[in-house]
């Protein structure tokens, strides 16, 4: 399963939907005993406590940092929350306790908890030392309703999930709620304040990209023509016109026979020359997407470069294996909701002409099986864009001077309160409030401080 966590990043990166790896700086984790900090009463009343809460299963206790007790939780939850007598299913979750009365943190990763670390403290649990709740999305890993009706995943859905969650473990958790998440994950964050504003106090959305009008990518066609240096940007287009070009049937033919070898198929894609061809338009993006500096270029093969580094430098990038109907399966929701609700990038390549053989390529309804229906929703987004400029609060926006994800941001506006976008420096889609600036790094932790109610020192 290792090799399948490896195999999925690139495709959430190219959907701006990472779930481990923009989740923003990450403490490393040691299991032990209970630090003497944490609350701690006798093992069976926390237990029966979580477990008396409606709807709750526990399911195991797992090890856990000094100073917190780990628990892997189900929650049952409505499929439709409008109509909540027709079926039901359980969300998986990951609580980190550290004590009642400290604040609880929602965080979201946007997608499964398979892996995750239960260990795992986000930068904001982390800076008001707080209790953690991890939740898996709706429609991803365990947290899959059956029969799957496609068309009750949608943010409004999701939201309601937050929602409902967050008033069943108030009655153990009473002090301040803060809800956060990286990419996919910040944005089911803001989506979940839209519709529930009072839910917490407060809310930190990283690398986070807004997009308001699915039909309209230039902004990040402008993003990506000067983001970098030209000797970065040269080397990306040389690249990619040798790859769809004279390198073309040897490196379709190299990821097929691989495929081959290991018994996976391109049914959803189509061929590896359809994969070869999306991945190569997307290269910018992905790229700067991973990349802390803006002159880090000098390991970008030449075109000329020997067949095995050539491949090896462009799958280690992209993860061309990532493609294949064995890995796709378990992020179909993803790319189901990029083409009905998020949207999605489809970058401009005139520097490609005359080399592209599969139009539409870069389209949501490439990586969806045609068995689930895609009908786009295009008032979703602006929706949510209005809310935050003329009624959010509580929110900081966190991204990264050289991600693409900031090509189309959220923006505060007239009717914002408390609410603040900062950019971190030299920085990819793994920002974090660590990041910025000192000036604003104090800013935002001190908002975040001020949010829950703590004035302790960052753990």
């Amino acid at each position: 399963m290792k090799n399948t966590r490896r195999f999925l990043l690139p495709l959430l990166l190219t959907g701006l939907l990472v779930p481990c790896v923009a989740a923003p700086s990450v403490a490393t984790a040691r299991t032990g005993g209970a630090h003497p900090a944490a609350s701690r009463p006798a093992a069976d009343d926390l237990r029966a406590g979580i477990a008396a809460v409606p709807g709750m299963r526990v399911v195991k206790e797992n090890p856990a940092p000094a100073g917190y007790r780990s628990f892997a939780l189900a929650y049952r939850q409505p499929v439709d929350h409008r109509h909540p007598g027709r079926g039901s299913f359980e969300q998986r979750l990951s609580l980190l306790h550290r004590s009642a009365v400290r604040p609880m943190v929602l965080y979201t990763n946007g997608y499964d908890l398979t892996y995750q670390d239960p260990a795992f403290r986000a930068e904001p649990t982390r800076i008001v030392d707080g209790n953690q709740i991890s939740v898996e999305q709706r429609y991803f890993g365990a947290s899959r309703p059956r029969p799957t009706d496609w068309s009750k995943l949608d943010i409004r859905q999701a939201a309601g999930d937050h929602h409902r969650l967050i008033r069943a473990l108030k009655t153990v958790y009473r002090a301040a709620w803060i809800s956060t998440g990286g990419s996919k994950g910040g944005m089911a964050t803001v989506y979940h304040r839209r519709f529930y504003p009072h839910d917490v106090a407060g809310s930190v959305a990283y690398s986070a990209p807004n997009n308001t009008d699915d039909r309209d990518d230039t902004a990040e066609d402008r993003f990506l023509r000067r983001v970098g240096s030209p000797a970065c940007r040269s080397a990306l287009t040389a690249l990619q016109r040798t790859m769809l070009g004279a390198r073309r049937a040897e490196m379709a033919g190299r990821l097929a026979r691989w495929a081959a070898g290991q018994g996976y198929t391109f049914r959803t894609i189509g061929s590896a020359d359809r994969v070869l061809e999306l991945t190569v338009l997307q290269l910018p993006m992905v790229f700067w997407m991973q990349k802390e500096a803006a002159d880090d270029c000098g390991d970008i093969p030449r075109p000329s470069a020997d067949g095995d580094a050539l491949y090896a430098w462009f799958e280690g990038v992209t993860r061309l294996p990532a493609y294949t109907d064995r890995h796709l399966a378990p992020v179909t929701a993803s790319y189901y909701q990029l083409g009905t609700q998020l949207g999605f990038v489809s970058l401009a390549s005139p520097h490609l002409a005359g080399m592209l053989r599969h139009p539409g390529i870069q389209e949501m309804r490439t990586y969806v099986p045609r068995s689930i229906p895609l009908r786009f929703q295009p008032d979703a987004m602006p929706d949510i864009d209005r809310w935050v400029r003329q009624h959010g609060s509580e929110l900081l926006f966190v991204y990264g001077e050289n991600d693409p994800a900031r090509a189309e941001p959220f923006r505060t506006g007239r009717g914002s309160r408390d609410a603040q976008v900062y950019l971190a420096p030299h920085t990819s889609h793994l920002a974090s409030i660590g990041k910025l600036a000192p000036r604003d790094r104090a800013r935002a932790t001190a908002a975040l401080r001020r949010w829950a109610a703590v004035d302790t020192p960052t753990a």
